[in-house]
């Protein structure tokens, strides 16, 4: 029986009777973790998340990013205080106590070393934006879990839940999508760090399929074309250092905007992931996601071209 069977089976058996899924995280540099574990351990939780818990916790973190050094240690407290979640001293440890992990390191940096430890486990792994910081560690990503056997999905939460069902829709002729764009200077593709949110809602309306890209940047502000192959536009507006999300959508003769008070959460891709974990249909695809990471990266080299169209790689 391969993995996926065997991952079926356990749910047949156990998640089926009502018994727990137990999830691990790792990096605790990120609120998305006590987010989660807020939704997931809330006695208001929706049923297709009930008996799912966050049952430990591995801090990781990155000592020369701010927003990692600076909340590694909060967060994990946070989660130990309130959630009753182990803290525990290695990847592989973690792994041995969990059935799926929630990678959600804030350094995409860290992503390909600490996913390789928990592919070597043969868990089920949701790798959070960004899956990596670089398109050749995304790659490595996926072919390091092939290799493994591992199942694995990444995904932004802006896929998923109203803002982006408002936008989605038949005969789409073109988007024009909004939403923050800090940087942050050890992440080589501008877009990974913030900017994949609005990257990511694009593709939910578009698909793949892109084929160049440009991208022009000023202190305050990137905007970033994508022309598909088969002649449609995609641009999205990213504003520093933050700002909402939203966007535009020519459907046939009609034009979408979305509502200024739709601006997502996490429940929505949250159940995706849960559905995932326990055997159902993989939310995003590899190939999707890795083109993705293609679109930033050719983004990259456009801005370093002075705003050059610049194919996918």
């Amino acid at each position: 029986m391969d993995l996926r069977g065997t991952f079926l089976l356990f749910c047949a058996l156990g998640c089926a009777a009502g018994a727990d899924l137990r999830l691990g995280i790792v990096g605790t540099d990120t609120s998305h973790a006590v987010a989660f574990a807020k939704l997931l351990h809330s006695p208001d939780v929706k049923s297709t998340m009930a008996g799912v818990r966050i049952v430990a916790a591995y801090k990781g973190g990155s000592p020369d990013v701010e927003s990692s050094r600076t909340r590694v240690d909060k967060f994990a407290d946070e989660l130990k205080t309130q959630y009753q979640v182990e803290i525990v001293p290695d990847i592989p440890t973690l792994v041995s106590k969990v059935d799926a992990v929630l990678l959600l390191s804030v350094d995409g940096r860290k992503h390909l070393e600490q996913a390789k430890q928990v592919f070597a486990g043969k868990k089920p792994v949701f790798i959070d934006k960004p899956l990596a910081s670089t398109l050749e560690d995304a790659r490595a990503i996926a072919k390091a879990a092939r290799a493994a056997g591992a199942p694995w999905v990444s995904t932004s939460s802006l896929r998923f839940g109203p803002l982006a069902d408002s936008l989605k829709g038949p005969d789409v002729r073109g988007a024009f999508i909004w939403g923050p764009g800090p940087t942050e200077e050890h992440h080589a593709l501008d877009l990974t760090w913030y900017g994949i949110h609005a990257v990511e809602l694009l593709y939910s309306v578009l698909g793949p399929g892109c084929d160049s890209v440009s991208m022009a940047s000023e202190k305050d502000a990137d905007v970033v074309i994508g022309k598909w192959k088969d002649g449609r536009l995609g641009t999205v507006r990213l504003a520093r250092p933050y700002g909402p999300f939203g966007g535009v959508v020519f459907r046939g003769k009609e034009v979408f905007t979305s509502d200024p008070k739709l601006q997502g959460g996490y429940a929505p891709m949250l159940e995706k992931i849960i559905e995932f974990f326990k055997g159902g249909q993989r939310p995003v695809p590899e190939a999707e996601t890795l083109e993705i990471f293609a679109f930033m990266d050719a983004a990259q080299r456009s801005k370093q071209a002075g705003g050059a169209p610049t194919k996918l790689r």
